[in-house]
Formats: structure tokens, sequence, C-alpha cells
């Protein structure tokens, strides 16, 4: 797309805990990066720094950028960081009577230990269920009742909603309201009366219903579903409206995209009455965008790790496929809306390094620095030592190059610091503490790559490593050979990649339908269920202006063995509508997927199988960019040599001589074999002895091992 004969731009920017990422493609098959860091509680300002750190090298101001940008895509921890740090709105929950305690009561005994550490679920009598979003006397029980066939037994005593919103207005101070009645699912007239009745009785109050964020079985998860998103939702509003007006101020006069933790992208103003899909929106782009590079090349099954300033991330792409949470959580809350399955620890650049006075035994996290104060080397006003200022130390981050020279590091505050609160407290010289401390942070990743690999009968030894994220470079090689990976690739666009993944993905709305049904249903049946749902999917495409060929309907159905709990959401593989033969097809595919997730031989057909849920998708698909490519030409890395120093080599356990290259320098084809270092203007690429890596065609970095 050009304007007036000029290159326009996509603009995509996702805000981390420490640093605002920023990916400019433009219609000349440009690529452009900007990194600012986070600014809390006004991330908007981040975001504004972020996108003018790209237009600088471009030779733009921000202001001309964004009057070039066709399109913005967005990324944002607003949610997570409203539950997390528990700074949401007040909120009420409107219930069926009788049924006041189910928030509170969670899921039996499983509330009180779900979301926490292995140690701490180690002594069970000390658990406890985290207290609610909702407090216990902000729950107000309604006279309501609807079957579990969606006829009404008991009609809403609509005064009593009336008393319920004043009290819980006016007594209660409360600013959203939460509303979720039993089977509201199957019958939502219940809820729809009880929000007029709010909009007329409390105007100002942000409200949620069940039966619209989350029309699902499940009493608690949709309870907690709802509440939760009412409780993140003012704040999400308000963020996003207060971010379209300040681009709009600089000169960006299009549509604003949101990505939703399931991979897709909303429209701003859709994604505001939608919080809880925000949830972890960043990591879920993140594997997109590992999975397009992927595809790109020709790697089908990529471990996805990402590691920036707060916490360390993992996913999993398995023949191209992505894994989704079976049960979502926000810190100990559950909630029910499809999310890309994302495993993570409290271990980044920015995590705090401490030595434990009951055990005397360093700890690496779980606390993070974040972006302000940030790690002391920065010299915004950090006091306690992290990990990054352990890379500083051991060599592999250079004081000068941070950040293409942006920031000068403090190496000399943060070695005095870090002696005095971690060395001397184990009674070990500085560089041996740090290279102790390196090893630790190295063993938390390996292990939760393990996890959700080993423990689930997969092969890392069958997988690439795709490593994202400022600080995940200067650990993966090590890890990557821990695990026994095929290679380690470092994408050209790694400091970047949750930005990236965002103009990787499409526009997509999800639509259920909840019936339980047998397996052997006609097929005549199950279209039937769907046809109205891709009837309303069209529309609202349409009304966002997809139609014709970047139309895509994708059905999938929850299936189960009879008399157990948990379903299989298994996508619909023969062409659609169905006939016999491709609900036949449904069921084989639900028995494959079931043994591939719990162990051959684990299928029992004879038990019966059901149908509770059928499921479409309708994404919109969006233009993809072309990542540019380059011949490969001599592999002598000489000219972007820049010098030499001690750094820590993993492979020979000790500091040694390594050699220093400028990524900027590199072309396609150039080799580096370790130990040595690679600086980029947005992250650091530490290999070791019998580490060899390349520039590939897309300027990314390749890491292979030598037998």
């Amino acid at each position: 797309m050009m304007q007036n004969g000029e290159a326009s731009y996509l603009v995509a920017t996702d805000v981390g805990g420490t640093c605002t990422d920023t990916i400019v493609f433009g219609s000349d098959g440009a690529i452009h990066i900007g990194k600012a860091l986070s600014t809390p509680p006004d991330f908007e300002t981040g975001v504004l720094n972020s996108i003018a750190s790209a237009a600088g090298p471009m030779g733009m101001t921000l202001e001309s950028l964004l009057a070039r940008t066709h399109l913005f895509i967005h990324g944002t921890t607003v949610v997570d960081n409203a539950v997390l740090t528990r700074d949401g709105a007040r909120t009420g929950l409107l219930t069926t009577a009788g049924f006041e305690d189910t928030l509170h009561v969670t899921r039996g005994a499983y509330g009180r230990w779900s979301g926490l550490t292995e140690e701490r679920i180690k002594h069970p009598v000390k658990t406890d269920r985290a207290p609610a979003l909702t407090p216990r006397d902000a729950v107000a029980g309604i006279p309501e009742r609807v079957d579990c066939d969606g006829d009404v037994v008991l009609p809403l005593d609509e005064a009593a909603v009336e008393r319920a919103v004043r009290f819980l207005t006016a007594e209660k101070g409360v600013e959203a309201i939460a509303v979720s009645f039993l089977w509201s699912f199957l019958n939502p007239d219940h809820e729809r009366r009880v929000r007029d009745i709010i909009a007329r009785v409390a105007p100002g109050a942000y409200v949620t219903l069940s039966s619209d964020i989350a029309p699902v079985p499940g009493e608690y998860e949709r309870t907690s579903t709802a509440v939760i998103n009412a409780y993140a939702g003012r704040i999400t509003r308000s963020y996003l409206t207060s971010l379209q007006s300040q681009l709009a101020g600089k000169g960006y006069g299009g549509a604003t995209m949101v990505m939703q933790g399931y991979g897709g992208l909303l429209p701003a103003d859709e994604a505001a009455d939608r919080a809880v899909g925000l949830i972890e929106c960043g990591p879920a782009a993140g594997v997109i965008g590992a999975r397009f590079l992927g595809d790109l090349m020709g790697d089908r099954d990529v471990i996805a790790a990402d590691m920036g300033g707060t916490t360390f991330k993992v996913g999993v792409i398995q023949n191209g496929q992505l894994e989704y949470a079976r049960e979502p959580m926000v810190d100990r809350f559950h909630y029910v809306a499809p999310k890309i399955e994302v495993v993570s620890i409290g271990s980044g650049g920015g995590s705090i390094v401490t030595v434990d006075p009951r055990t005397g035994l360093p700890m690496v996290g779980p606390r993070s620095a974040g972006a302000r104060p940030g790690p002391i080397c920065y010299g915004q006003g950090g006091e306690e030592p992290t990990l990054t200022d352990v890379m500083l130390m051991i060599g592999y981050m250079d004081p000068g190059q941070f950040l293409g020279g942006s920031i000068t590091l403090d190496r000399e505050k943060a070695e005095r610091i870090f002696r005095e609160t971690v060395a001397e407290p184990l009674g070990l010289p500085v560089e041996q503490a740090a290279i102790g401390i390196y090893r630790i942070a190295s063993a938390q990743i390996t292990d939760l790559i393990r996890e959700i690999t080993v423990e689930r009968g997969l092969d890392p030894r069958d997988f690439v490593l795709h490593s994202f994220g400022g600080t995940c470079g200067m650990l993966a090689a090590a890890f990557g050979e821990e695990l026994s990976v095929k290679r380690v690739v470092i994408p050209y666009t790694a400091s970047v990649n949750c930005a990236f993944g965002l103009v990787s993905a499409d526009i997509a709305h999800e639509y259920a339908v909840t019936l339980t049904l047998p397996a052997d249903t006609p097929a005549e049946r199950i279209n039937a269920l769907f046809a109205p749902l891709e009837e309303q999917a069209r529309a609202q495409l349409a009304a966002e202006g997809v139609t014709g060929d970047r139309v895509r309907m994708e059905w999938s159905v929850d299936l189960r063995y009879s008399r157990q709990v948990h379903e299989v959401t298994t996508a619909v593989s023969a062409p659609t509508p169905l006939d016999g033969a491709g609900v036949a097809r449904l069921v084989d595919d639900f028995e494959a997927l079931y043994e591939r997730k719990y162990g051959k031989g684990s299928a029992y057909r004879e038990a019966g199988i059901e149908m509770t849920m059928f499921r479409l998708t309708a994404r919109g698909l969006m233009p993809r960019p072309a990542l540019p490519e380059e011949a490969e030409g001599a592999a002598d890395a000489t000219p972007a040599l820049i010098g030499r120093r001690r750094i820590f080599d993993a492979t020979g356990g000790a500091m040694a001589e390594g050699t220093i290259y400028d990524f900027t320098r590199l072309a396609p084809g150039m080799e580096v074999t370790g130990p040595a270092v690679i600086h980029t203007p947005i992250t650091t690429i530490a290999l070791h002895s019998g580490h060899h890596a390349r520039m590939d065609r897309w300027r990314n970095i390749v890491v292979q091992y030598h037998a």
C-alpha cells in the first residue's frame, strides 16, 4: 500500500514488563525495529516512545511515521497488571440466590493450591484460597432460576435486582458489576434484563454478563471469568481509549487492532469489552510469530522460548499446531476463554538475585526490578542486583553497546552491590558467584522446558528452539545444548518477537454452542448448530471490512469419553458442512489427539463418546508482510569482528577469551564459532565452545553444536 507515491507502514507495538517493543513493516519491504522502557502506570507514553525509537533511524519523526501508517496493532499487559497488582475496579457480583459463595468456594480443595509453586504445594496445610477479586460483602443473591434445559423455573425478581444494584453502588462503592446466573448460557434472558436495570439505576457502572463473556458450563469458572472481566474491564477500556486518542493526536488516522490470548486480533472497541481476552496476549503473539517463522524456515516442531525483563515464557508448536491451555489461569484465578498455552516462571533479565537468609542459598526471581527502577547497571535507581547485572559481570554485555549505545551501563555500581548482597554472603568471589547465578537461571529454564516436553511425552531432540526476548539470547545456546535440540534460532526480530507475532496474526472471533450429543449424531444435526454461528460471524467480519476469500471458518468440537469430566477440543479436519464420513473422521481425530495427550492405548471407544461443545473460529485474513531475503555469501565473519574480552564459556565451565562481533556488520552466510558474543542493537547472543553460528538469508542467527 502506498500513500501519495510514498511507502506506507504497518506498525505493531507490544508492551512488556520492562520494555515496550515496536516493529514497523513498510510497503517497500523494509523492516524497522524500536524499543523503549515501559512506563507504568502510563503505558501509553512507553508506546509512543517505542514507535519514536523506530522512526528515528528511518529519518522520520513520530508524527510523520504515524501519518503514513495504515494499521496499528497492539499487545498489552494492562489486564495482567490489573489482576496481579489488584489495581482493578471495585467489583460487585449478582448471582442466583443461594449460590453467593460459589466464587469464594472455588473448585473445591483444588482452589487452595491452584496457581501456587511446587514448593508451596508441598505444604498443603499452609495453603489457602486466593482472596477473590470481589469481596464476599459485595456479592448479592437474586431470586431467579433457570434449569438445565434453559426453562425458567423461578422468574427474575426485578425489584430485588434494583435494590441490590443500589446497595452495591451506594453502600459498597462498586464501579463494575459482574452478573452470573445458573444455566444462563442456555437462556441469557435474565442476565440481559439485569443489564438493562443496571443501565437505568447505575449508568456509570461497567457491566459483564457471564452469558456474553463465557457462555459455557462450569458454574465457578464462568463466574470467575465474568468477575475478572468486570474487574479489569474499566481500566482496559480507559487505557485503549486513551491510547487511541494519543495516537490520533500524533497524526494516526487508521484502525487499532488488539491481540487476544487465543492468537487472534480484535478491533480496539470490541477488545475493550472483552478484557479477559487480553490476558497473556503478548506471549500468545510470541508463539504466533514463532510458528510464522518456523513455517518460513521449514520447522514444523518448535519450542518457542521468550525471556525478557520479567519472566521466561515457553510454548510448544507440534507439527505446526498450537497448544491451547486446558485450564487457563491469571494469578490464581481460573477463567474460561481460549488461550494459547504458554508456561512461565519469574526469571528474566530484571529478576532480582538474592540469598535466602534461612537457607543461605542463592535465588533468581521471582521478584523483578521491572522497568523502574530496573537493573542496577541501567542507572535508573535500581539498588538490588538482577540477572542483567550478572550478565554484565560475566562479560556478555558491553557497557557501551547496550541498546545500540543508547544507555551506558554502570558496571562498577552493579558489581559493588552484587558483592555486598550476594557474593560475600555466599563466601565467593564476585566472578564465581555471578557464574553460579547464571547456571541457576539456565537450570530453571531447562527444567521448565522439560516439564512441557519430556513430562508430556515429547522429545526435545525432535524440536528446533527459537529464542526470543532481550535476555534469552545470552542463555539459549547453553540450555539448548543441555536439551539436545536440533538447533537454536535467534531471529532477526528476537528482542521484539511478540511485536513480530502481532503482524503474523489474523482477525479472529470465537463463537460456541453448548449441547451434549452422542458421537453418532447425524451430520445434519451438527451442521444445523454451526450454520447460525457462521451467519453471525460473516456479518461481524463484513462490518470490519473483511469479506470474500479473506474469510476462513474453522470448526472444532469438544469431545470426551462418557462419564469423564475433561473434554478435548478437536479441530474438524473434514470438509464442511459435514457428512457421515466427516463425523467419523472427527471421532477418529479425537481419539488420536486423546492418545497424543494421555499416552498410547489410553483411548477407549467402548466407553462411549460425547460431543459437548461446538466451536467456531471465524478468521479475517490479514496481509502478511514478506520478510526480505538476501543471498548468502562468504563464511568469513572478520569484517564484523570488533574485539576480544573475557566471557563465561559454559562448555568449558570457566571464563575464557571470547571474540566479539557487531551484528550489524554481519552478512548472510557469515559464520561465528564460540566462545563469542554477538551484539545487536536490541539483544545479545552468547556462544560457547563447540557452538557454531551462521547468519541465514533472513538475517537470523542459527546455532548448531559440534558433535
